[in-house]
């Protein structure tokens, strides 16, 4: 214990006194606030933010405020669980012109590199968008596909053989 009290620039004495040291009323009342914070959190399935949480607190009778319940949410890291809306983003109300269906859903082709399909989807994640282009060479043989994805306002993973 001597060694770390000198690697940490602390007396010894001052260490014992701080490990010895009784919690203090106001931490005491935090650990009552947290354990209702934790508990009103599980019953909301996730959703109760800083406001909607000190106005349930209030309501069972604490006496807290805005600052003191983020705090005490924001150190034991319980955040909302934001759902995002679903927006459509497909215009089939639109004047541009349409690519026609050569295919006709005839996928098989008599020689390779004749027929290619291909598609873009996209899907939400915490670094942003990710964007997946896919085109594939139909034949007679296997089947070899090319993709490339792409996170909007971030890099370019660069297109990569499946097969």
């Amino acid at each position: 214990m001597e060694r770390l009290c000198e690697i940490m620039d602390v007396s010894p004495r001052g260490y014992r006194a701080w490990r010895n040291h009784p919690v203090s009323a106001s931490q005491r009342k935090d650990l009552v606030v947290l354990a209702h914070i934790r508990d009103q959190f599980e019953q909301s399935p996730g959703s109760y933010g800083r406001p909607q949480m000190t106005e349930e607190l209030k309501e069972l009778g604490l006496a807290v405020g805005h600052r003191r319940v983020g705090r005490l949410m924001r150190e034991n890291g319980i955040k909302v669980k934001r759902n995002r809306k679903f927006k459509a983003t497909t215009d089939r109300n639109h004047s541009f012109n349409i690519a026609p269906n050569l295919l006709n859903r005839d996928f098989m082709a008599p020689h390779p590199n004749r027929k290619w399909a291909g598609d873009i989807s996209y899907v939400w994640t915490q670094e942003g968008w990710l964007y997946l282009a896919l085109a594939i060479v139909l034949g007679p043989m296997r089947t070899k596909a090319r993709s490339s994805t792409c996170i909007l306002g971030g890099g370019s993973a660069g297109p990569s053989a499946i097969g």
